[in-house]
């Protein structure tokens, strides 16, 4: 949607509407069952063209390294252990620049070319540079492989295939995100076709504010009024909110949307524009390509979270490796010693609102679920959460796994697929979430995590509102830094056992 178009038809739409009665409207729980839209047959699932563009770049990196060998005379030296350190440097270098700069974001199609093509082309140079060096270094500056036609080769081919082929694959992708609209006016229903139109977010449904009137051209689905975005954001998981209103007919309304989104931590956006420009343009047309500004409840930090993501992604795959012995005798313990399966997936809450499947090594009975009614009045806990310290429920084996949280090594799938990473605050139950204060929801703002401050603070030893206290100041205070400081406050804590139940 162009920002400079939207307004004049909002403007000349919205002039004439009166108050009416509000729309009829539609119970918002019948509504929830049916929100999630099955995937359409034929789309690809989100993030893979960036998932697929980044494989083939590397092996562009190694095919460029190699070809720009043989132009310049020289011979593969396959023996040589050069050769292969070079590659290998190569390939992790273009991985580590390529991530700092966001080169692979499943959003990465919504960038403008000119930008894609300048991020490229500064990934592409730093690798030369690191190999001109690497290779001064490594070999004497011996021909194991030669540059000069390294980085013509590798730029031509990056570019053109990720203009030609990998832009335009990202359009045949399921939207990344669930989109809410408020308003079903002319704003609300043009931002509506622009999301469908760049295909990257899906509407979850509309809100109409007190004085929007129904018509036969409404958007639909309609999931009631305005004042129902409490209900509608407990009950939906959604990713954005769009606040597509007139300031001077809705600003109140707008506003208590505003501090709602905000006690939930849910982005949304607000019209940039309300009033009508025929010729004018933003200076900065990419901050309101959209017809919209943005905004977030922390502070955003894109290339910091690409880096989270790698080492989430590296971490994971290490420690499975590293750890697969463990794993493989602990899975065999538990088939032994106790009936039912080795792993227990539970649905968990987690980035938005989505529930996935989390996965643990089996340490209570069979029927755990259905004893855990009868054992409610023992709850330790405040707050919607259940533990109890000496839980009957759990197995000889399974008392050991907790105390030491090798019950939770199973996570570490969960990280590698992205529903999860290795700091953050621990997914809830849905049963749990449907008890949280608005504040509390902001939680479900970052993506979940293995540990976090409740983790090396006592665990089960504090309340339920100082853990909640606890998520909102790593959620505010976010860092790198912080997270490896976590990470290394874990470790002692999981090797005592301490807070453990």
């Amino acid at each position: 949607m162009q920002s400079a178009s939207v307004p004049k038809e909002v403007s000349e739409n919205t002039a004439s509407v009166e108050p009416v009665h509000p729309p009829a409207v539609v119970e918002v729980p019948r509504l929830v069952a049916a929100a999630p839209s099955k995937p359409v047959r034929g789309r690809l699932a989100p993030g893979f063209a960036a998932k697929l563009n980044l494989l083939v770049d590397l092996l562009l990196v190694v095919a460029s390294l190699l070809g720009s060998t043989l132009l310049m005379g020289h011979s593969i030296q396959v023996g040589n252990l050069d050769l292969w350190l070079l590659l290998g440097m190569a390939g992790l270098g273009w991985l580590l620049v390529g991530t700092a700069l966001c080169l692979y974001d499943p959003r990465f199609s919504d960038r403008a070319p000119l930008d894609d093509l300048a991020l490229v082309s500064i990934t592409v140079v730093s690798i030369t540079g690191v190999l001109y060096l690497e290779r001064l270094l490594i070999a004497g500056g011996m021909p194991v492989v030669a540059l000069s036609f390294f980085p013509l080769l590798l730029w031509m081919s990056v570019v053109g295939l990720r203009q030609m082929v990998f832009r335009r694959l990202a359009v045949r992708e399921e939207p990344l995100d669930e989109a809410l609209i408020l308003g079903i006016g002319a704003m609300g229903r043009l931002t509506g076709e622009h999301l469908s139109t760049m295909g990257r977010r899906r509407v979850t449904g509309y809100l109409a504010f007190s004085n929007d009137k129904v018509a036969a051209t409404s958007p639909q689905p309609q999931l009631g009024r305005v004042d129902q975005l409490e209900q509608v954001l407990c009950q939906l998981p959604v990713d954005i909110v769009y606040i597509s209103g007139n300031v001077q007919k809705h600003g109140q309304e707008m506003q208590a949307a505003i501090k709602l989104c905000e006690r939930f931590g849910i982005p949304f956006a607000l019209p940039a524009h309300p009033f009508r420009m025929d010729r004018a343009r933003p200076e900065q047309t990419h901050a309101v390509s959209d017809g919209y500004l943005h905004f977030v409840t922390h502070a955003p930090a894109p290339h910091q979270m690409a880096i989270k993501r790698l080492f989430d992604i590296s971490a994971s795959a290490a420690a499975l490796l590293v750890l697969s012995p463990l794993l493989l005798a602990v899975a065999l313990i538990i088939k032994v010693t106790s009936r039912g399966p080795v792993f227990f997936k539970q649905q968990r809450v987690g980035l938005h609102g989505k529930t996935f499947n989390m996965l643990k090594f089996r340490s209570m009975v069979v029927n755990a679920e259905e004893l855990k009614a009868k054992l409610e009045a023992m709850n330790e806990q405040t707050g919607p959460v259940f533990k109890i310290k000496n839980d009957p429920r759990i197995t000889p084996i399974g008392r050991f796994i907790r105390k030491y949280s090798i019950d939770e090594l199973p996570q570490l799938l969960n990280v590698l697929r992205g529903e999860m990473s290795v700091v953050g605050p621990r997914p809830p139950l849905p049963k749990e979430v449907e008890k949280y204060a608005a504040w509390q929801r902001r939680r479900l703002s970052v993506r979940p995590g293995l540990t976090c401050i409740w983790q090396v603070s006592g665990r089960n030893q504090i309340s339920f509102e100082e853990w909640m206290y606890l998520d909102m100041q790593y959620i505010d205070n976010w860092t790198l830094l912080t997270d490896f400081s976590l990470i290394l406050k874990t470790v002692p804590v999981v090797i005592t056992g301490n807070g453990a139940s």
